[in-house]
């Protein structure tokens, strides 16, 4: 069973920094495009910023020049570096991706999330 698992979150000043991690498990054939995703309370779930396969990246307005997406394809793992932080960037964190298992078909799957909260 395929599962992605979220870490790293936690409370932080303004202007501090986290890392974000997101884990994928079980039998996985590959693993294309990944993507961090936030919901603060009340609103939408928007895109923070994606990764494809090789390693292009596309970012939020909102986290451009503050956060830094990356990923480490042997071990299956993305990473938000995220620095500068402001309050507004309080949410829950989502770990997205588009994958195939061994033994199923492509889709796209979710982590659980992860609480960012900013605030002094």
């Amino acid at each position: 069973q395929v599962q992605l698992v979220e870490s790293g979150g936690g409370l932080v000043q303004p202007g501090g920094s986290l890392r974000l991690s997101c884990a994928a498990s079980g039998n996985i054939a590959s693993i294309y495009a990944m993507g961090w995703y936030r919901q603060a309370p009340g609103k939408q779930r928007d895109v923070v910023a994606r990764i494809t396969s090789a390693r292009g990246t596309t970012y939020a307005d909102s986290v451009k020049g503050r956060f830094t997406i990356s990923r480490d394809n042997a071990k299956n793992t993305m990473y938000l570096q995220m620095d500068s932080l402001k309050p507004e960037d309080t949410a829950v964190y989502y770990c997205n991706a588009d994958l195939r298992p061994a033994s199923s078909a492509r889709g796209e799957y979710w982590g659980q999330g992860t609480q960012v909260t900013v605030s002094s």
